[in-house]
């Protein structure tokens, strides 16, 4: 059976109703309706006599011969999308949109400063900027680049080490100055925190190769950074807070550091991007550049 031009678009559309999860989904991804994406696949179903996939009011599922067809059209999505992006190479200027999400208090305090000159270097290059602490499907929503504080465990992204940020324990004056200044890792025991919900309640310090665990605990926990930092200078309780946020209002003396010579955990920043992204001209430039801004930037670091 020859395939048609029509047909291999038709293919495309396929892939894309599968990896978007709805036909109305990937007709918003790929700028079709959703009447024209319906006729795609029908019109598939009947060239190949086969039926793709099960349908229903509120989901789709792939069949056994969808599930096999499906991963030969990917491969060809994948393999026009990898022709582009080596046309795009090819220019002298980089261009393009590069969509970016950020959770909200790493993205304001070290992101958008980044992204502010990395766009006076490159201003043919088009930034989303998308500020959440919610963890976003990177490919449903065409997502190039996602900042976390881990690699994600699906096989199907890619991730690249962006930077490791200094943490420290911090309290404000008018707590210290109530509940005591803790000296040694047992005292933190006896204290409360401000839990911050998206990381582990697992403190780890090292000083002279020891190693102390501390389990955290407190009645005021939140999933977001600035809010769990805002607690603290409240005087609701110590917090395990990064050196970037820490340092300015230790500056100002809302917030005082403890046990400074203890070495409480890092955080590990990733950018992690779809598979094969990286090739593109405008996203190789933003990692190489990101990674030159962290290093830059001693104040974030010990």
């Amino acid at each position: 059976m020859k395939v048609s031009f029509e047909q291999l678009k038709s293919m495309v559309v396929f892939a894309q109703v599968v990896e978007q999860g709805s036909l109305s989904a990937a007709a918003k991804h790929i700028g079709l309706s959703r009447a024209v994406v319906s006729y795609h696949l029908k019109k598939l179903e009947t060239q190949l006599e086969v039926k793709l996939l099960n349908r229903s009011t509120r989901s789709i599922g792939l069949t056994e011969a969808g599930e096999a067809y499906y991963q030969r059209c990917r491969i060809i999505a994948e393999q026009a999308n990898i022709a582009n992006q080596q046309i795009e190479n090819l220019k002298s200027e980089a261009t393009g949109l590069l969509k970016i999400t950020c959770p909200v208090n790493v993205g304001l305090q070290t992101i958008v400063p980044a992204l502010n000159e990395f766009k006076q270097l490159y201003p043919k290059i088009t930034l989303d900027v998308i500020l959440t602490d919610e963890v976003l499907n990177i490919m449903k929503e065409g997502i190039d680049l996602a900042i976390r504080g881990a690699p994600l465990a699906d096989s199907g992204l890619q991730a690249s080490k962006l930077s490791t940020l200094a943490t420290c324990i911090c309290g404000s004056p008018s707590y210290l100055n109530q509940y005591g200044r803790p000296t040694k890792p047992s005292d933190l025991d006896q204290h409360q925190w401000v839990i911050y919900k998206l990381t582990s309640n697992q403190l780890s310090l090292k000083k002279n190769k020891q190693s102390y665990q501390v389990t955290l605990s407190g009645t005021i926990s939140t999933n977001n950074a600035a809010a769990r930092t805002a607690f603290v200078e409240g005087g609701h309780g110590l917090g395990r807070i990064p050196v970037y946020d820490a340092w300015p209002k230790i500056q100002a003396g809302t917030l005082e550091s403890v046990l400074d010579d203890y070495k409480a955990n890092d955080i590990n920043i990733y950018g992690v991007y779809p598979p094969g992204t990286a090739d593109t001209k405008k996203l190789r430039l933003l990692l190489n550049y990101l990674k030159e801004y962290f290093a830059s930037q001693s104040h974030i670091k010990r």
